[in-house]
């Protein structure tokens, strides 16, 4: 591979509080792996990093794909280069304008228990002083808050409906085969790294990890633990969607459903 690229050979499109960013820390560790970005790409630093997201830049027409190009660091080692946004997954008119840009990408997805990955995510919002509200309040306040970004998709305080992941995958697959995407859960890139990484880099097409060092990233003191009452509500929320994705998936997810 030249110094310069035409196009991205991967994303890590998903999913938000799923492990991307460790994920991201691994994959820079590897020589034939070169990232757009050494941290996963936030919306501050967009369009570079946000780009598919990036609906002022797909209104207006003018979309410049040398801008996710412009800080991949080719070395004579590399065999593929990717990104990681992981809200991509979520962001309903990603999928079809990542396909417009490469039809032969590959797309890894982390996937996390949708309740756990809720509680994480208001955890996150509460320790940036983003969100004053209860768990469960800001739960359910979450429609009258999406009503307030209409027609656009509502970002920090998607708690819930990021966590739909059957009406996400679906989307996905619509625009890719399904030898285009590896799905990941969170639980298994935990319990054993190594062999998660295995299946990433065997997807990738790239030797494996001469060496890999772990670390956790992203760790956040969480205000208190999720009590069981909030579990079990948050799981009738999902429950229906869980099921969906079970079958779309093939994946047993009763290691999801409160004990």
């Amino acid at each position: 591979m030249g110094t310069t690229i035409s196009k991205l050979d991967f994303i890590i499109a998903g999913t938000q509080k799923s492990g991307t960013s460790v994920l991201t820390y691994y994959l820079n560790q590897h020589p034939a792996i070169a990232m757009a970005h050494k941290e996963e790409a936030h919306l501050l630093v967009q369009p570079r990093r946000h780009f598919f997201d990036n609906e002022a830049m797909f209104a207006s027409g003018n979309i410049n794909y040398d801008l996710l190009h412009r800080d991949v660091a080719v070395t004579a080692q590399t065999l593929v280069t990717g990104t990681c946004t992981p809200v991509y997954t979520y962001w309903k008119p990603a999928m079809q304008r990542i396909h417009d840009y490469n039809p032969s990408i590959k797309l890894i997805i982390l996937l996390r228990n949708p309740i756990d990955r809720a509680f994480s995510h208001w955890n996150m919002q509460r320790d940036r002083k983003l969100d004053s509200l209860n768990f469960l309040d800001a739960v359910k306040q979450e429609e009258n808050r999406a009503r307030e970004v209409y027609p656009l998709q509502l970002r920090k305080f998607s708690y819930v409906e990021r966590g739909f992941y059957s009406e996400q995958m679906e989307r996905v697959f619509r625009f890719f085969p399904h030898e285009q995407v590896l799905v990941i859960k969170f639980d298994d890139l935990r319990r054993d790294y190594r062999a998660a990484t295995d299946r990433i880099v065997n997807f990738l097409g790239v030797p494996p990890f001469p060496r890999l060092k772990n670390r956790e990233e992203n760790v956040i003191n969480y205000a208190r633990p999720m009590t069981q009452s909030e579990r079990a509500y948050l799981f009738s929320i999902f429950e229906n969607d869980i099921g969906k994705l079970e079958k779309l998936l093939g994946w047993d997810c009763s290691d999801w459903k409160p004990s």
